[in-house]
């Protein structure tokens, strides 16, 4: 048997022959009343591609996610997804949200979420109890979550809880897979770990991912290009072309340095809010271990 094709490689073979993007902004702009958060935004993500999404508090990241799944309408331009309007590609999008807490008296298992994932859309006739089941099951093997299969979420740690909403998200088998700062709150060794998973899938699958992150560095080997908003405005490219000090300093109009130290990427000087106070993609480690 032939071994499973790199995504890499996919993307190449896919340019080739002209297949569309499964995500096309085109001059996006999004406003509040006076206040625009991005403009002018180009994007397109083909099968199998990994996009970082980066930029500090306010920058337009969560506001990008409520776009794409079709929550935001666009100001000005266009977007396509799936060469359709987003509100109308629905299971085609998987979304692994932020974490939250969970009470540890929260009577919702794994498995729970994972069925919710899967029919919990369906105003009809749900699977069978026997078939629902067995694709749970499959899907939660697929993550490596099988063993708390039944345990309540309350009682998972964040790994565990990541795990379990990424098999959520991929219950409709998507084509793309939108993920929301799925790292918070995750030591080094879960982040590595939800890494994997996503880049198994985008690998595997052809599934395009969008993830949105502060930590870049838990990823940087897998990315394939980074969108950086900020509020001078925003940057598309391969991770070396737009994280470096000339391009952050342009964006920001200030000095901004970008060293690398060992492999990892450390950006100072970047304000996180107007208030500004000095920002980091250098990976910060924090407890991963059971509430």
């Amino acid at each position: 048997m032939s071994p499973v094709p790199r995504a890499r490689d996919r993307r190449e073979e896919a340019g080739a022959t002209g297949s569309a993007p499964l995500i096309s902004l085109s001059g996006a702009a999004v406003a509040y009343g006076a206040r625009t958060v991005w403009r002018d935004l180009d994007l397109d993500v083909r099968p199998g591609e990994f996009v970082a999404v980066l930029g500090p508090n306010g920058s337009g990241k969560t506001t990008l996610m409520k776009t794409l799944l079709g929550r935001q309408r666009l100001t000005s331009g266009t977007l396509r997804v799936l060469g359709r309007p987003a509100h109308e590609a629905g299971r085609q999008i998987g979304y692994v949200p932020q974490q939250s807490t969970l009470s540890a008296q929260a009577p919702v298992r794994a498995r729970d979420l994972v069925r919710f994932g899967i029919d919990g859309h369906r105003f009809g006739p749900r699977l069978d109890r026997g078939t629902a089941r067995r694709r749970v099951d499959e899907i939660l093997a697929e993550v490596g979550a099988s063993a708390y299969a039944d345990v309540p979420l309350g009682l998972l740690s964040g790994g565990e809880r990541q795990r379990v909403r990424i098999a959520q998200a991929l219950a409709t088998d998507p084509r793309i897979l939108l993920c929301d700062e799925p790292l918070l709150s995750l030591d080094l060794n879960h982040q590595r770990a939800v890494t994997e998973l996503i880049d198994a899938r985008r690998r595997t699958h052809g599934t395009a991912v969008v993830f949105v992150t502060h930590e870049i560095n838990p990823v940087l080997d897998l990315v394939d290009r980074v969108l950086y908003l900020a509020p001078g405005g925003h940057r598309v490219g391969a991770p070396a072309d737009v994280l470096n000090s000339a391009s952050l300093s342009d964006l920001y109009g200030t000095r901004i340095d970008v060293v690398r130290v060992h492999g990892r990427i450390v950006v100072v000087g970047v304000p996180d809010d107007p208030a500004t106070q000095p920002h980091s993609h250098e990976t910060h480690e924090s407890d991963g271990a059971r509430p």
